[in-house]
């Protein structure tokens, strides 16, 4: 009734693109695996998975992916489903959206930040003006 589907060849081996130090790519890079960037991107990235951007990498450009670690020079928009991770050595400028941030200490972050996911809203009370809460008594 159920059967599964068997892996395929790339499946079974892990799937993560690695960009070596030393090499620039100038362009966009759309990736459905994981991708580890230790070399220069200059344009955008798009991925279902997570990008590390390693301490000798950087991206100057917009990424929009599921998670991503930096530890490299971040420069542009970039806009992360779940958890982004800032690494102590990290630079970051530009524009961060996220649904989880960890930034280390050490790190430079000079980015707006906007947090998105489960907002919690407030109880009235707390909602009102401190004069009107110290006269509800």
């Amino acid at each position: 009734m159920f059967e599964k589907k068997p892996k395929s060849y790339t499946d079974t081996l892990g799937k993560t693109n690695r960009v070596v130090e030393g090499t620039i790519i100038k362009g966009n890079i759309v990736s459905q695996a994981d991708f580890r960037l230790d070399g220069e991107l200059v344009g955008n990235f798009t991925s279902t998975g997570k990008i590390v951007i390693g301490p000798m990498g950087s991206v100057t450009g917009d990424v929009k992916c599921i998670n991503a670690d930096i530890e490299g020079r971040f420069n542009g928009r970039i806009e992360v489903e779940e958890l982004l991770s800032i690494k102590s050595k990290a630079t970051i400028q530009g524009e961060v959206l996220t649904g989880q941030l960890s930034v280390e200490p050490g790190a430079m972050f000079t980015a707006t930040c906007n947090m998105k996911g489960n907002v919690k809203q407030m109880p009235l009370q707390a909602q009102a003006p401190i004069n009107e809460r110290q006269h509800a008594g």
